[in-house]
């Protein structure tokens, strides 16, 4: 769809209010199904320890996959501060970001299925390999985001840098590449190896989630 353009050639710009009520609903729904995804388990009388315990997987696939999109909503959330509007192209972006979002369920029940029940062991790498390229997938629109910024700096606040914006280009390729290293790893050396590099991105985009400052690259607090 061509955006609609005011009579300089620019894009209109509108409010930034309503992108970011709707994507925090969404973040907000998908850490609800996360949740939901964990059940009483089916158990013998006196045996309610002992089939809780062995649901183990499914809560570290839980507590995973809930860090994780808490560090994208943190992320996403020191984005929508660098920008004073939004267009209808930033809004298409924003939609192919929170697609990956809802994703993060469904590999999140993969991983859990698969660590539990007595699944195989190539069950659990092709799990871990599902989790690691979802992961790696989700960097893609990060990266579209920045270049159509790069594009468009009239969206961006006032007093903001643009080199502190062009320097987070490097976060999301960084992750894509790093997901996809885990992928392998937990493919080719051991599930458990590919989840600790998966664990690794997810905190290191939560460390970084401020934007990482290189140089003379320096943010100024949005008025």
């Amino acid at each position: 769809m061509p955006e609609q353009e005011t009579a300089s050639g620019a894009p209109t710009v509108s409010e930034i209010g309503r992108m970011t009520g709707f994507s925090d609903g969404v973040f907000a729904i998908v850490i609800t199904l996360l949740v939901i995804e964990l059940q009483v388990p089916d158990h013998a009388p006196g045996e309610l320890l002992h089939a809780l315990i062995e649901q183990a997987p499914a809560y570290l696939a839980f507590l995973l996959s809930f860090g994780y999109v808490g560090v994208i909503w943190l992320n996403h959330h020191t984005l929508l501060r660098l920008i004073r509007g939004t267009t209808v192209g930033l809004n298409w972006i924003n939609l192919w970001l929170l697609l990956g979002v809802v994703i993060i369920p469904f590999p999140t029940t993969v991983l859990a299925e698969a660590f539990a029940h007595g699944g195989t062991d190539r069950d659990r790498r092709v799990a871990v390999v599902l989790y690691a390229l979802t992961a790696a997938a989700m960097s893609a629109p990060w990266l579209a985001f920045f270049a159509y910024l790069r594009r468009h700096p009239m969206l961006l606040r006032e007093g903001v840098d643009w080199a502190f914006v062009s320097t987070q280009r490097a976060r999301p390729v960084v992750g894509m590449a790093l997901y996809f290293i885990s992928g392998a790893l937990g493919w080719f050396v051991g599930p458990v190896i590919g989840l600790v590099g998966i664990g690794v991105m997810i905190f290191f985009h939560a460390v970084t989630s401020e934007g990482i400052r290189r140089g003379r690259a320096r943010r100024r607090r949005p008025a």
